[in-house]
Order: C-alpha cells, then sequence, then structure tokens
C-alpha cells in the first residue's frame, strides 16, 4: 500500500508531518515543480518525498488536501481513478449549494474521481490542530469518517488508527457525512471539533 497527498498548503504539511512521526513514507505533489517545495519537505521528514503530480497519482490511497474548487483539474490526470482511495479533505464553504446540485461535496468530488472510492475525513479540524501530535493526555484525537464504501471506510481507518488518531465512523456520505461538510456559508456540526477518544 503506497500512499500520496496531492496539495502542499497548511492541511497537505499537516498530514505530511503526521506519516513523518510515525516513519511512513508518503508521496506529495502540487502543480509546482517538486523542486520548488523539496526543502520544505525535508523539514518535516526523510519520508515525505516530492513528486510531480502525474507521478504522485499512482499511489493506492491519495489524501485530496487542494481548495475544493481545484478539484476538477486534479481529477483530469487519470481517465480512470478506477482501484483508488480518494480521501476528501477539502472543504467547501462558500460554494454556493446550487454549484452542488443539492448533494454533499464529497459526493461531486466522487463523480469527478470516475471510479474511485471517496472517503470525507481529515477535513474537520484547523491545521495547526491536524497536524499537532494525536496522542492527548493518554489518548487519542478524533477524526470524523464518512463513506459510500464501507471497504474504503475500513481502509482508512485502519489508516488513521496506524497514524495514531481514533478514526469515528459516521456512514454515508449524504448522512453522517454532512455533518463535516459545509454547505454554502454553514459548517456542518461537527467542523472544528477537537475531541479526544479514551481507552476503556
Amino acid at each position: 500500500m503506497n500512499y500520496a497527498i496531492i496539495g502542499f498548503g497548511s492541511a497537505g504539511k499537516a498530514l505530511a508531518a503526521a506519516f513523518a512521526r510515525k516513519g511512513i513514507d508518503v508521496s506529495v505533489a502540487t502543480t509546482r515543480d517538486p523542486e520548488s517545495f523539496a526543502s520544505e519537505a525535508a523539514l518535516i521528514g526523510p519520508g515525505i518525498r516530492p513528486e510531480k503530480l502525474v507521478d504522485a497519482v499512482n499511489a493506492d490511497i491519495i489524501f485530496l488536501a487542494v481548495r475544493y474548487q481545484s478539484h476538477p483539474e486534479v481529477a483530469k490526470i487519470l481517465p480512470s481513478w478506477q482501484g483508488k482511495t480518494i480521501v476528501d479533505v477539502t472543504n467547501a464553504y462558500g460554494v454556493p449549494p446550487e454549484e452542488l446540485d443539492g448533494e454533499p461535496s464529497a459526493r461531486v468530488v466522487a463523480r469527478a474521481f470516475t471510479g474511485s472510492k471517496v472517503v470525507k475525513g481529515f477535513n474537520h479540524l484547523i491545521a495547526s490542530v491536524l497536524a499537532e501530535d494525536p496522542a492527548v493526555n493518554g489518548g487519542r484525537r478524533v477524526v470524523f469518517l464518512a463513506s459510500d464504501h464501507d471497504s474504503a471506510l475500513d481502509e482508512v481507518g485502519t489508516l488513521a488508527e496506524t497514524l495514531g488518531f481514533a478514526p469515528i465512523m459516521l456512514g454515508s456520505l449524504s448522512e453522517g457525512g454532512m455533518l463535516v461538510q459545509a454547505e454554502g456559508k454553514k459548517w456542518g456540526e461537527l467542523i472544528f471539533k477537537d475531541l479526544v477518544k479514551f481507552s476503556k
């Protein structure tokens, strides 16, 4: 299993830090030449590998950490995303609901990434919190996950645990997933909720 992060802004760097803490290699890519952010990647950890976008999309699990409005351009890189899991870290705050056809933004993303299994997740925390060690006072920081594909939920949930987080499954994109998705200028009820799960 290999991983990539598309986007190297605050969210992308926070995700890269999570991988680096556990010594897990991950590719990072943007529309820029990899050389332009190689030094920033090296500061995060030796396993953070800058790559060209066309190479990074060969990963099995891809974190989409770009502006929501940029996702269609990324989706055009491959004619089919069959067999890939896309973790949608975007937030469509400010996007008029009519542009989403009344659907959750992650469903719109799923249509763009033809053939993929989309999991909404890792988007409810601000980047500075997401970048912190998820081990908090003997507990683990919560990440919420939602998907229309149980197999993808399990896959990303296992990865979240490996990264040190406590995944909480919210169900489908149109049900529990709405709790972590922006609609117009309204945030889902769980956005920005920094929760910690403690074992019994």
